[in-house]
């Protein structure tokens, strides 16, 4: 399945029929993980679970590609029977391609499940970068023409790889999302100093509004989190999950995962309110980046959501020297809260030529009105524009 002198490329149907070791020398995991969510552990906590699997529309099927015997490179991949849990939207792709008598479904998902975070997706052991890539795109185009698969879809993927890709032939896109980035701040007030007034003025505002509601937040990490915080949390999953998707996507069995095996690589903030947990929000480590992921609660308080999800995340980031909070998919809210747009990168591959074209030419448009989107709303950004422009005093 591949080009390359010496490389065999294969497909596994499980995560574990993968050392992890093996694969977490292709992920670079040394100490904290850039990137928690490809990590074996992870990937393993979701396919134990039952969050991905059989009757979930998420079919594991990891690229491996082996070199003398040796892995040096994979790539987390899966077969898709929809286009749920992707926050890459292909909806209207698959309509046209059926309306046109095609079917869409399945199609190769090269990405972490229900994770709208960038990260890389070609993993590769240290210096094998550039073959280990191409033997992973040949492998999974191979893979999706062998089994007439409509399409490959790889989201989330790093800049340096939406580059490469596209030198590798494939297509393209670019969306945004809302992350807060650290300039070497000290503490949140030297965060605030650097809003205008009104901006400044509306976040004090919040914060103690929020944390005014009558109770505690309280921050947790590895083995500060018991199984209690997560009986707690799955209620709040659980009550995000039916208002934003019908269906949960994680099963209860992973949150029993993450604290067996993840629970180092977990920030929990919650809320405590007369004796009980009422809120509270799930966010990942990584070594220069916090990932805001799930967001929860059994009673509403004013200005809640904003103080655990944005600034106690900020408050986090800066104690522990991280340069970003990506606080997850959409949300032009987040903007005035100080998390600014950012660009992220997908790469796609249609095995239909003709398709391709049509996709092609609306991804080059949607490049540039995105492009766009992006200049206009960070000129829009709640920061100064210069050092001494609005800076007076904060009046009622």
């Amino acid at each position: 399945m591949s080009d390359a002198p010496n490389i065999e490329v294969s497909v596994v149907t499980a995560i574990n029929e993968i050392a992890p070791q093996e694969w977490d020398a292709c992920a670079n995991v040394v100490g904290r993980p850039k990137d928690p969510f490809t990590t074996h552990r992870f990937l393993k906590a979701l396919e134990d679970s039952g969050s991905v699997g059989a009757g979930t529309g998420w079919v594991p099927r990891h690229i491996i590609a082996r070199q003398n015997d040796q892995i040096i490179a994979v790539m987390p991949s899966y077969a898709k029977g929809h286009s749920q849990g992707e926050y890459i939207f292909d909806h209207n792709w698959a309509h046209a391609y059926e309306n046109a008598g095609g079917e869409y479904y399945p199609k190769l998902q090269v990405a972490v499940p229900f994770t709208p975070a960038t990260g890389r997706r070609f993993l590769t052991r240290p210096g094998f970068d550039q073959i280990g890539m191409s033997a992973l795109v040949q492998g999974a185009i191979a893979l999706s023409a062998q089994n007439s698969l409509s399409s490959m879809h790889i989201t989330f993927c790093d800049e340096a790889e939406y580059i490469a890709g596209s030198q590798l032939g494939l297509l393209q896109r670019i969306g945004q999302q809302f992350h807060w980035h650290n300039d070497e701040y000290a503490d949140f007030d030297q965060f605030l100093n650097n809003l205008s007034s009104r901006k400044r003025k509306n976040i004090r505002k919040e914060r103690m509004g929020a944390q005014n509601f009558g109770g505690t937040i309280r921050q947790f990490t590895g083995n500060e989190i018991l199984p209690e915080h997560w009986d707690a949390f799955w209620q709040f999953y659980q009550d995000t999950g039916a208002r934003k998707w019908g269906t949960p996507y994680l099963t209860r069995a992973f949150f029993e995962s993450a604290q067996e095996n993840l629970r180092d690589d977990i920030l929990l903030v919650m809320c405590e309110r007369d004796g009980r947990w009422i809120a509270g929000a799930l966010n990942f480590i990584g070594s220069d980046t916090l990932y805001g992921r799930y967001w929860g609660c059994v009673e509403d308080h004013r200005y809640l959501h904003f103080e655990v999800c944005y600034y106690q995340a900020i408050d986090y980031a800066i104690a522990h020297g991280l340069k970003r909070v990506e606080a997850g998919a959409q949300g032009e809210h987040k903007l005035a809260r100080g998390y600014l747009p950012t660009p992220v990168y997908s790469l796609h591959w249609f095995r239909d030529v003709g398709f391709a074209d049509a996709v092609e030419k609306y991804l080059e448009a949607e490049r540039n009105a995105v492009g766009e989107d992006i200049e206009i709303l960070t000129a829009f950004g709640p920061f100064r524009k210069s050092k001494g422009e609005d800076d007076g005093a904060e009046t009622e």
